[in-house]
Order: structure tokens, then C-alpha cells, then sequence
């Protein structure tokens, strides 16, 4: 789901992993029509970003 908010409205897919000042930026770039691609671009990788820090908080977390 995440990842069709990144590439659709990539500046709310910010604030949903807790990036707000990023996700402000984001917006002032998707306005322009030329940089909604970079935009989208940006969104996905901070997304995937996202998910490997969640990974790696999980397997230290879980250390004994």
C-alpha cells in the first residue's frame, strides 16, 4: 500500500514514515510537473530505506 502512495502522492507517503520535513520538500517538488518523477523516485527509495531500518531495529532488538 505504502508503495503505491510513494509513487501516486509521494509527499504523503513521507509523513507516514515519520519524515515530515521531507515530505514538505516533496511537495514543493511534485508541484512542478517535471519534478513529480523525481519526486516518485525519491519516495520509493526513502520508502525501501524505511523498511530496511525497521529490519535491522528487529534483529538487534531481538538479541539476546
Amino acid at each position: 500500500m505504502r508503495l503505491i502512495l510513494a509513487i501516486i502522492v509521494p509527499w504523503l507517503q513521507f509523513f507516514t514514515i515519520g519524515r515530515p520535513f521531507a515530505g514538505i520538500f516533496c511537495l514543493i517538488l511534485q508541484i512542478t510537473l517535471i519534478g513529480w518523477v523525481p519526486a516518485s523516485i525519491w519516495s520509493v527509495y526513502a520508502l525501501s530505506q524505511y523498511k530496511t531500518d525497521q529490519k535491522i531495529e528487529r534483529a538487534l532488538s531481538s538479541r539476546p
